[in-house]
């Protein structure tokens, strides 16, 4: 494939996502929303975890 084969199946398959990606609901967007603040709480309880154990052990 050639550079103008290569951009011209790119914008292809641009136009294709573009027709069936869709505006999430008011509903979708929430869940969506509760679902990545629950893993920040997680990924923040793990580190707040190993900093206590760490401080524990004197490192």
């Amino acid at each position: 494939m050639n550079v103008q084969e290569n951009i011209d199946k790119f914008i292809k398959d641009s136009k294709r996502v573009l027709k069936v990606s869709r505006k999430p609901d008011k509903e979708e967007y929430f869940e969506l929303a509760k679902i990545s603040a629950l893993g920040v709480l997680v990924v923040g309880a793990i580190g707040f975890v190993i900093v206590l154990i760490g401080s524990l052990i004197g490192l």
